[in-house]
């Protein structure tokens, strides 16, 4: 089993920031690609940013300049650093990876964190 457990959400004004941690636990031989998505309401589910094994990231448009990603590999854990958040950046945000048990690799979600941007 394993399982990804998202915090460091909650309610932040304009401008303000937010740190979000996932940890991954159980079996687990290794860990890929590891991303942030957030899906807002009546919206479809969106990659925010997303990082490879050695590094690699991405991010979406919107988040450009304003988020890192980035992770810990030997504690099993991603993060998000939010600067500078709009009310467009409210969603329930969702932790992804990619984890190989043994000879298998999977992709796991996390249960999600709510981020609420507003005044």
């Amino acid at each position: 089993q394993v399982q990804l457990v998202e915090s460091g959400g909650g309610l932040v004004q304009p401008g303000g920031s937010l740190r979000l941690s996932c940890a991954a636990s159980g079996t687990i031989s290794r860990i890929g690609d590891m991303g942030w998505y957030r899906q807002a309401p009546g919206k479809q589910r969106e990659l925010v940013a997303s990082i490879g094994s050695t590094g690699r990231t991405k991010y979406a448009d919107s988040v450009k300049g304003r988020f890192t990603i980035s992770r810990d590999n030997a504690k099993n854990t991603l993060f998000l650093q939010m600067n500078s958040l709009k009310p467009e950046d409210t969603a329930v945000y969702y932790c992804n990876a990619v984890v190989a048990r043994w000879t298998v690799s999977t992709p796991y979600w996390g249960q999600g964190t709510q981020v609420t941007v507003s005044s």
